[in-house]
């Protein structure tokens, strides 16, 4: 096929992630399929292999996120993270040169430094391929809370994964903070936040005072989301606001503990837990709620907000997360500190008392997306970094 005139020369990308769309679960790694299908309208070219560790069991490509998955030999636990970088490496290798024979790779895309992003480099040394690596999380350099000489090991190759890159794709500048504190050179680090598929996260009816009250919370069921933030605010304004009702979609280790606190607190007829939804279910529940609801203490940037605002919906986040990088307080949704049982129940009183500041913040949030965060800009801003990169002259070798 030939070049469209205009249109810059077609590239090759490889993504290698663990975070991918299976039909073990559909939803998983949804933030790294999505801007692939704009890739055809930039010019690029995309191969993706999703990578598992072999105890795990075995997940297949799905029609809406076509992939290779590739199970690899990794010790049991966070211990061995620091050498299934180069178990990866070996067992993509062999895959990887025939793929390059056939179809030049000009750029590897890997998402996280531990176990892709170890594997990108090897394979970027072996095969002279530039790669460049995102951090979706906080934990940058896989530390995991943790002391101990696995943590450092896991730390120093995270360090030489993000040293060895062209470029270093942070999801946020919060991200960015973290990889260039932690380095002893800054890498060459460029943010480009999550995207949203703005049409299928589309607004819903319009806000009306005869409808139930609802909050959303969505989010994997741990400590760190928030979630007891949510269901004490619940309590406290169970007199002032006794229609209000909360769904909780999501799943995790700490559901019965929640459950608990739901059945010690009286909330029994407040509160649904939903479980695990598909994204048609998120992107409608998120339609029909009031106000979203996640006061996550430990936020990379965070998609689930992204979605909410773009389903035209008042977001209440914390302070110091990726995400009030986007939210600005009482403009386009509502910032609390992070624990701030008091600010969130001032969130909410003000929230449901007013339908003409949630339509006005839930306006705003919808252009907001629309401005900056839709899925093509996110394409736009990859497609910018995996050129740059291409174009940068080769750094140093790896030295792991």
């Amino acid at each position: 096929m030939s070049q469209a005139a205009g249109m810059p020369p077609s590239l090759h990308v490889l993504t290698l992630t663990p975070f991918f769309p299976s039909d073990k679960n559909e939803v998983s790694g949804c933030f790294v399929s999505e801007p692939l299908e704009q890739f055809p309208h930039l010019g690029l070219a995309s191969t993706v292999i999703a990578v598992s560790p072999i105890h795990y069991s075995r997940k297949h490509s799905i029609s809406s996120a076509p992939a290779e998955w590739v199970r690899y030999p990794q010790m049991p636990g966070i211990f061995g993270l620091s050498t299934a970088g180069k178990l990866l490496y070996l067992r993509l290798l062999k895959r990887i040169e025939k793929l390059h024979r056939i179809k030049p790779i000009d750029v590897i895309h890997a998402h996280a430094a531990l176990p892709c992003g170890h594997a990108a480099a090897l394979i970027s040394r072996r095969l002279n391929i530039p790669f460049v690596i995102t951090v979706h999380g906080l934990d940058v350099f896989n530390i995991c809370a943790r002391d101990g000489i696995s943590a450092t090991w896991r730390r120093d190759v995270s360090r030489s994964v993000y040293g060895s890159a062209r470029t270093v794709v942070c999801i946020s500048g919060k991200v960015q903070q973290f990889v260039n504190a932690g380095m002893p050179v800054e890498p060459q680090t460029v943010i480009v936040p999550n995207g949203v598929n703005a049409d299928f996260f589309s607004p819903g009816p319009a806000q009306s005072e005869n409808v139930t009250p609802q909050i959303l919370v969505v989010g994997s069921l741990l400590p760190s989301k928030g979630h007891e933030l949510v269901l004490r605010a619940l309590k406290t304004l169970q007199t002032s606001l006794p229609l209000i009702q909360c769904s909780i979609i999501g799943e995790g280790p700490y559901q019965s503990q929640f459950e608990g606190l739901v059945q010690e607190l009286g909330l029994a007829r407040q509160v649904r837990f939903l479980g695990r939804k598909s994204r048609a279910e998120v992107a409608e529940a998120m339609r029909h709620c009031s106000v979203f609801v996640l006061p996550s203490r430990n936020e990379a940037l965070g998609c689930v907000y992204l979605e909410a605002m773009s389903c035209g919906r008042p977001a209440i986040a914390c302070t110091g997360q990726g995400i009030d990088e986007v939210i600005e307080h009482g403009k386009n949704g509502w910032l609390i500190p992070p624990d701030g049982l008091a600010e969130l129940v001032q969130g909410l009183s003000a929230l449901f008392g007013s339908l003409e500041l949630r339509n006005r913040l839930g306006a705003a949030a919808r252009q907001t997306i629309l401005e900056k965060l839709t899925l093509a800009h996110q394409a736009r801003q990859l497609n910018a970094a995996y050129r740059q990169a291409i174009a940068q002259r080769s750094g140093p070798s790896p030295t792991i």
